[in-house]
Order: structure tokens, then sequence, then C-alpha cells
């Protein structure tokens, strides 16, 4: 069955003003109230050039290494995916945190998946309350991904520094 089928289609009206208020938050330099939850995303338009932003919600954070995850439910068809694949990521917030010109990675499948098997048994009833709005897998050790997509985000380290 396909994600639209399963009725998870893109959010509209007041869901999608709710899911667009942190946002606002990161706007106004507050984004150390949502923690390391969520994660302020600004990358450069691949057709305008211009400034773009979102905020997503953090599936993993290493904080060895400082990579983070975040999923995009609708994949390639994300704008801000589109627009990391076409350049690049300006700058990343999370909690106290910034970080000019992150580097980023797309998660291979299996990675991908391996993260979404653990988010589902970590939080179950949060999980099938996501695959209502979005079109993620009810059951990903065992369904099509579809055409989520994880992406993980760094700190840039430039080379030949030390």
């Amino acid at each position: 069955m396909s994600r639209e089928a399963s009725g998870a289609r893109r959010p509209e009206g007041l869901l999608l003003h709710a899911l667009r208020a942190p946002r606002w938050v990161y706007r106004r330099d507050l984004g150390f109230l949502l923690g390391k939850r969520f994660l302020y995303l600004a990358h450069q338009g691949r057709l305008t050039g211009l400034r773009r932003e979102t905020v997503l919600e953090v599936a993993r954070l290493d904080h060895e290494t400082g990579e983070v995850v975040v999923v995009a439910a609708w994949g390639n068809r994300a704008d801000w995916v589109r627009n990391i694949r076409a350049g690049r990521a300006l700058e990343l917030r999370i909690g106290h945190l910034r970080f000019a010109e992150p580097e980023h990675r797309f998660l291979p499948s299996e990675e991908c998946r391996s993260l979404l098997v653990s988010l589902s048994e970590t939080h179950p009833l949060g999980w099938r309350l996501l695959t209502t709005v979005f079109p993620l897998p009810p059951d990903p050790k065992n369904d099509d991904l579809g055409p989520v997509r994880a992406v993980a985000f760094r700190p840039h380290v430039p080379t030949g520094t030390g």
C-alpha cells in the first residue's frame, strides 16, 4: 500500500502551523528552550539561492562525535533535502550550539532502517502516532521504507588546521 493511500499526506492548516512553531523559537534566539530535541537548519535554496530555514526533530544525537541525525519522512520530496543535495547546509543550531556550514551525509538504506527500528521500539506509542501524520512505515523492520531518508549532520572541521 502506498503511503498516500495509507492516509499520510503533507500537513496543512493548524497542524502545519504547529509543526512550524519551533522555527519561531529559533528565530528569536530561544532555541535553547527546545533543548536537543529539535535542530534548526538553514540551507541555500537550490533555485533561488536564498537562505531557507526549517526545524527538524532530532532522531539521534551522538555526544562523542557531535553527529545529529534527522529523518526526512518525505525523502527527496522535502525541499530541505533537495536543497542540501544540490548545495549545502548553511547553519545548524541545536540547544545552545551553533555550527556554520555543517557537514552532512545521507544515511544508506540499512542504516536508515536500523534507526527507524530503534525509534519504533524505543517509543512505540509515539511511533504509531507519527505514522498517522507522516509517511513512515508502521513496521520499519519489515515494511518498505518508501520515500523515507535520514540525514546526519556534524560540525564542519576545516582541513589544514592544527
